[in-house]
């Protein structure tokens, strides 16, 4: 009698297949985490220099309507530049978001602490990301503001 050996047929992954599979989806899953907080912080700097951008243009609108002048407080800013202003994080009920400076000289100047903070300064100008009075005039205003970076956050200056 020959003896005949039945071949099971196997079935199924085997343990070699399922770990490829897993560190794969392991290594996308990485990927993901590593991205969506880089998108985030991209996506809150756009919309902080959209809001620069859009005080900027709120503000020579005023001072186009006010023959030269520039806001003269903070509350005039607030009821004259920001309520025409567009901007997504000004929050008209906290003062907190936006902060008005008017200088007639030269003085400190502090960045904005926190990320939510944008700071306006008249009688300044852009030195890179720094601001200084050298050739401001008296309708030189900018925007100090801080942006989100891997290492931290840095102070921007962008001339209104």
């Amino acid at each position: 009698m020959k003896n005949t050996i039945k071949k099971k047929k196997q079935e199924g992954f085997t343990i070699i297949e399922v770990l490829i599979v897993l560190a794969i989806a392991g290594l996308i899953i990485l990927i993901v985490f590593l991205a969506v907080p880089a998108l985030q912080r991209n996506s809150r700097n756009t919309q902080r220099k959209n809001d620069v951008s859009a005080i900027g243009g709120a503000m020579n609108e005023y001072v186009n309507n006010n023959s030269g002048q520039l806001p003269t407080d903070d509350g005039n800013f607030e009821n004259n530049v920001l309520s025409n202003a567009k901007t997504s994080h000004y929050d008209k009920s906290s003062d907190t978001a936006i902060e008005f400076y008017r200088q007639t000289s030269a003085g400190d100047r502090t960045p904005p602490t926190g990320t939510d903070t944008i700071h306006i300064h008249t009688f300044t100008k852009c030195n890179g990301n720094d601001d200084t009075t050298n050739g401001a005039t008296a309708r030189s205003v900018i925007a100090l503001f801080r942006v989100e970076t891997g290492g931290g956050d840095t102070v921007q200056c962008q001339e209104l």
